[in-house]
């Protein structure tokens, strides 16, 4: 999707087009990197992306980031950098909505896999 869109993108409105969660969907891109948005509820799977870092930033709802030797709470207006290799597990307790920032082809279980793994390159 290359072509210059004719108004701004409405996060929100894009967040509501969402059915269920854990299944990011590119909003926009720049360069090499997607803009990614998608619901959360409940725990993820531990993985890690060894290539890049990975950017969270909460749209509404409070995300907590579990890492190996702790935990990271991100509220609404907050963003946090997964560093590359840091192995994190996210959860919401209640339905959050964020952004994911990585590079195009960045798969959200890492090399985990599993039945998590969402579609890649899924515009909305």
């Amino acid at each position: 999707m290359n072509a210059t869109p004719s108004s701004a993108i409405n996060l929100q409105h894009k967040v509501s087009l969402i059915d269920g969660f854990w299944t990011p969907r590119v909003v926009a891109e720049m360069n090499d990197y997607q803009f990614k948005v998608v619901r959360v509820l409940g725990d993820f799977i531990w993985h890690s992306h060894a290539d890049t870092d990975e950017t969270f930033l909460v749209l509404d709802g409070t995300l907590r980031i579990d890492l190996r030797d702790g935990h990271v709470l991100v509220k609404p207006g907050e963003l946090y950098v997964v560093p590359r290799g840091v192995e994190h597990k996210p959860f919401a307790e209640q339905e959050v909505q964020l952004m994911l920032i990585e590079p195009r082809g960045v798969l959200n279980t890492g090399h985990e896999g599993g039945e998590r793994t969402a579609q890649n390159d899924v515009w909305i």
